[in-house]
């Protein structure tokens, strides 16, 4: 029985596995920032920060049951471009429903707003899936051994949650870093769309990471703090 398991998980330890693991783990870290603030900033739509982190816990938890199942079937879902063109549409939606929402107080647009846990969970988790269907194709591409791409996502989806606290911490200090995250999802989508016309059209990695990094880099470029603390300093000197 474990023969059979480990025969389909293409469980061969090499001297190379260490390796391929750390470039798997690697990868996760650097093409989960873009999935990062995306959770982050839909978490944000409970506007309660234990909720926030409730919805965090619960939705990852989902998220990786559907990741893991999308490893084990990555061979058979490839064979079917509606994955795609459906990932593609849910990713492009929220964006849509991000830029097209009433701006707040503070004059910028906010994603979707849930009434509660369970609403949030299930955006959370299929987002997080959506996200995966470019980088479990990637990971796949690094090693055909599917307990390292396994060990990969794991670590990877442990170093999301993590990811995602501090971006939730950092939207409220930085004024454009939401709308730079629903950019880089909307980045993500028109890519999948992109091997659904025509694979030749698939900008690499590197020309993605780059673009993310730019926007990020926007993103970051106004903190909100430097305003408010701006005022203190003002009332003191007009007395």
């Amino acid at each position: 029985m474990l023969d059979q398991i480990f025969d389909y998980l293409h469980f061969r330890f090499s001297v190379e596995a260490p390796l391929v693991l750390l470039v798997l783990i690697l990868l996760e870290a650097v093409l989960s920032a873009d999935n990062a603030i995306a959770l982050a900033a839909i978490a944000q739509g409970l506007e309660d920060k234990e909720l926030e982190r409730k919805a965090l816990n619960f939705g990852l938890v989902v998220a990786y049951v559907l990741r893991i199942t999308l490893i084990l079937t990555a061979t058979w879902v490839q064979q079917f471009w509606q994955f795609n063109v459906l990932g593609a549409a849910y990713l492009l939606w929220l964006v849509f429903q991000h830029f097209t929402s009433e701006e707040g107080e503070d004059n910028q647009h906010h994603g979707p707003r849930f009434n509660s846990l369970l609403q949030a969970i299930p955006v959370i988790a299929f987002t997080d899936l959506a996200f995966s269907l470019d980088s479990v194709t990637t990971a796949i591409a690094v090693s055909q051994e599917k307990w390292l791409v396994l060990t990969g996502a794991t670590v990877g989806i442990i170093t999301l949650r993590y990811m995602a606290g501090l971006f939730i911490k950092w939207l409220d200090e930085y004024v454009y870093l939401e709308d730079a995250g629903y950019i880089t999802v909307a980045l993500v989508g028109l890519r999948l769309l992109l091997k659904v016309v025509n694979d030749s059209f698939v900008p690499p990695e590197w020309v993605m990471i780059g673009a993310i990094a730019l926007i990020f880099a926007w993103g970051f470029s106004k903190r909100t703090t430097l305003e408010l603390s701006e005022e203190p300093e003002k009332s003191e000197v007009s007395k």
